[in-house]
């Protein structure tokens, strides 16, 4: 019996050591990606050391940690989808022994208690250490900078407590809610986090369906449009007498001093124009299966992938109307191997896992889209370390709330594990669906408004309204530009 004890023990520990070194590595990976993206839009400053530098490196280390916790929380869904179905197939194989139930409800732990740590502590912190001066009075260095900072932190903590607290008895003003209120960590902190959950819900809800319709814009700027009735050499002779008239111009005003106003408006057009002439040129010198085949291919996978994704949303309202247990709240917890969640089996998940990062990419050009967060758009090399901490803030509450959204719209029948599956909001059945009419509803219209703005365009032309701005189409303004320079416009 001795023995058999220490023998289990043994496993044990060993199977806790094992999972300590998967998660170090994995976050090592998420950690190492994550500081060649930051550092890659950062913008470079001179190798002195001094004190701002110091503290720059201390935020941008924290940063870098954060966006990790983002990547961990996109992948903890489908690294548990897959990990289900390799389970499933493979249940004896001795090399997948290490992929386990356990091992998945620790990353999905772990991935809770980080994110709640960078969104409350670690972001803040390193705002208010980047901006910190020292109190009036003491003596300047990184010790008065950082005592601002937990100050600050300590009054920052005060307010959102106070308004957590009179939230939550506003809301549920019960006896047994008026106990739970003096309860720090079992109430207040899920309470909050389940608070920035539905927040996060609510800002992917704002920007993933302005990101399914934005996204055929994006492509079709990073591919090569098929040329139909274009004539490219007309267009690049256009350009290029362009080019030409701006630059005498520049060149009959470098003498006069009292115009750099104008000349640096005539600078930033000629570089515009330069910008379209390598465009055209790119254009020109493209093969015919790139401009003809590939970019119909990426259209069509686009188009594919927003349609199934409106029509899983489109069932799952219907599940949710006829069995209340179709609710995130309302799932049972399976063990991981046990069952598939997917009626197809490996083909649905894989078709799970794509549209979840088709989603997540959505959401991402969506979020950059919206004219109130243009402002934190990174630039290569020209973005501030404030700028930076506002988009690995943004970064995580998307992708924290991602699995949750996930789960909410139907994407995936696969339960939410840890922290992720106890927000109180999940268990209402109008939440719930009104979230799922929301998505449907605002992406269907989104998409109608894409694809019927060329003929909106030309009827109000037909009816010689288009003077009045009535239609504002931003999904290629390029096009426009170009038309322009050739003198006569081809569009629908």
């Amino acid at each position: 019996m001795e023995d058999d004890d220490v023998t289990i023990r043994e496993q044990n520990f060993h199977s806790q050591v094992r999972e300590y070194i998967i998660c170090f590595l994995l976050f090592a990976v998420l950690y190492i990606v994550s500081y060649c993206i930051i550092t890659r839009y950062k913008r470079k400053s001179d190798d002195h050391e001094d004190e701002d530098a110091i503290v720059n490196r201390i935020s941008l280390y924290l940063c870098t940690f954060t966006l990790a916790i983002s990547g961990g929380a996109v992948l903890l869904l489908p690294f548990s989808i897959i990990s289900n179905e390799i389970l499933l197939s493979l249940p004896r194989n001795y090399y997948i022994q290490w992929l386990n139930g356990s091992l998945i409800h620790g990353l999905w732990n772990l991935v809770s208690l980080f994110s709640n740590l960078c969104l409350f502590v670690l972001m803040p912190f390193a705002y208010f250490f980047l901006e910190s001066e020292g109190f009036a009075g003491s003596k300047k260095g990184i010790r008065s900078r950082v005592l601002e900072t937990f100050v600050m932190l300590f009054l920052l903590g005060l307010l959102i407590l106070g308004i957590v607290w009179v939230a939550s008895a506003l809301i549920d003003n019960d006896a047994a809610s008026m106990e739970s209120l003096y309860d720090l960590w079992e109430f207040y902190l899920p309470y909050l986090y389940s608070c920035i959950s539905l927040m996060g819900g609510l800002l992917l809800l704002m920007c993933t369906p302005v990101g399914l319709s934005r996204m055929f814009t994006v492509m079709g700027q990073l591919l090569v449009k098929p040329t139909i009735l274009e004539d490219l050499d007309e267009q690049i002779y256009c350009i290029v007498l362009q080019e030409e008239a701006l630059t005498r111009r520049l060149n009959g005003t470098a003498s006069n001093s009292h115009v750099h106003g104008s000349m640096q408006h005539l600078h930033k057009e000629l570089d515009s124009i330069r910008n379209q002439r390598n465009k055209l040129e790119r254009r020109k010198k493209a093969s015919a299966w790139e401009k003809n085949l590939l970019y119909p291919f990426v259209m069509l996978i686009l188009l594919t992938g927003t349609t199934i994704s409106v029509l899983l949303v489109a069932l799952n309202i219907l599940y949710l109307l006829v069995d209340e247990t179709a609710l995130p709240k309302g799932s049972t917890d399976r063990g991981i191997g046990n069952a598939s969640l997917s009626t197809f089996g490996v083909v649905q998940a894989v078709v799970e896992i794509i549209l979840m990062f088709y989603l997540l990419v959505s959401s991402v050009v969506g979020f950059y889209s919206l004219r109130i967060f243009k402002g934190l758009t990174p630039r290569k090399d020209d973005t501030t370390m404030t700028t930076i901490i506002g988009c690995c803030v943004s970064i995580l509450v998307l992708s924290s709330a991602l699995p949750v959204m996930s789960r909410t719209l139907g994407i995936t029948r696969f339960d939410l594990l840890g922290d992720f599956g106890r927000f109180n909001w999940l268990g209402n059945f109008y939440i719930v669906l009104s979230y799922n009419l929301l998505f449907a509803v605002v992406t269907t219209l989104c998409l109608v408004r894409k694809f019927t703005s060329a003929i909106r365009e030309e009827l109000l032309k037909a009816l010689g309204l288009d003077k009045l701005n009535l239609s504002y189409s931003p999904t290629d303004p390029e096009s426009a530009k170009l038309s322009n320079a050739n003198g006569h416009q081809k569009t629908l």
